[in-house]
């Protein structure tokens, strides 16, 4: 029979010691340990730190100048206040004081009318001047500069200079030039029927540069491949314009679209510093009225309780036009 010997060091009668085996569930946790540790590590040499040193000032500055604000006016729209004496919760007495208000309509409606017509002239001027533009072989800068220069102009300024022009007397500008027609004169900023089409003119003079940039960084994103394939199919300009040119700045007019609405909704430079509202509330506009409810003279000022309950409820009708918008115009943007 064979024996076999039993290993050095090895005590009859006496068991070796064992050692508990390691189960997946710990393989697996010391694994995702390894593997923080790694992302920890890769994220401090990669320059974590740097990073969030730069953020956290800029997130401060944003919250304090952005955010705060925002639930600043969210809480004032339910007090009544002067931000000089203690403010007392109201509730909804503000909504029910703004909306009971008779000078709202008349701010809704002026506001709507003036964004119809901005709509109208204001919003094809920029586009057919791009396009005019981008078609010029030569002096294209000098055009976009010559269009763009009316926003670098402080708005102090281009109101003297519009006031000039708009001088229902014989000696303003644009009735100076309608008399050598045998025309006018017209009362552009003293009349109520001739006062908002009045801004908008102003307005597209002095925002549309803007615009005008914008279609033209858009057009040179046009194939010329099309154009040229159009010219061998026989179209003219207005089917260039139609089926080729168009269409491929669906996205950049339906962004400018709902940019305009907006702006557009909350107009207040042009009827505060041309009219203050007049002639008799014909160019009383929504901010106006905001503006008039915390500093005017017209509604007594000091209210700004009423004044950011109006300001809540502009922001939330704008937020619920532009999700309607963007959801009815998704499937057109996206074709």
């Amino acid at each position: 029979m064979v024996q076999f010997e039993a290993p050095a060091g090895h005590q009859p009668g006496r068991r070796r010691p064992t050692f508990p085996a390691t189960t997946d569930a710990e393989r697996s946790d010391d694994r995702s340990v390894m593997a923080r540790q790694g992302r920890w590590a890769t994220w401090w040499r990669g320059g974590g730190p740097v990073t969030v040193a730069f953020l956290v000032p800029m997130l401060l500055a944003f919250g304090l100048f952005s955010w705060w604000p925002i639930v600043r006016t969210a809480v004032m729209a339910f007090q009544q206040t002067n931000l000089v004496e203690p403010a007392h919760w109201v509730g909804f007495a503000n909504f029910r004081h703004v909306l009971t208000d008779p000078l709202l309509p008349t701010a809704l409606r002026n506001t709507a009318i003036f964004a119809g017509l901005a709509f109208l002239f204001g919003y094809p001027i920029p586009l057919l001047l791009a396009i005019a533009m981008s078609d010029l072989r030569r002096m294209r800068g000098l055009f976009a500069v010559l269009a763009y220069l009316p926003v670098v102009v402080p708005p102090a300024v281009a109101v003297l200079l519009w006031q000039f022009f708009y001088d229902a007397s014989g000696g303003g500008v644009f009735n100076t030039v309608l008399g050598w027609f045998g025309l006018g004169p017209v009362p552009w900023l003293v009349s109520s029927h001739w006062v908002l089409p009045s801004l908008v003119l102003e307005a597209t003079w002095a925002a549309a540069g803007g615009t005008v940039i914008i279609y033209l960084a858009a057009l040179t994103t046009v194939p010329k491949e099309l154009y040229d394939a159009a010219q061998v199919d026989g179209a003219g300009i207005w089917r260039k314009l139609v089926h080729v040119t168009l269409p491929h700045l669906r996205t950049i007019m339906l962004v400018t679209l709902i940019l305009q609405i907006i702006g557009t909704a909350q107009v207040f430079l042009e009827p505060y510093l041309f009219t203050d509202g007049g002639p008799d509330n014909a160019s009383l506009t929504v901010l106006l009225l905001i503006y008039n409810y915390a500093f005017g003279s017209t509604t007594g000022g000091g209210d700004y309780g009423d004044a950011t309950a109006l300001s809540l409820l502009l922001a939330v009708g704008l937020a619920v036009l532009s999700w309607v918008y963007f959801r009815l115009t998704r499937s057109w943007s996206d074709s």
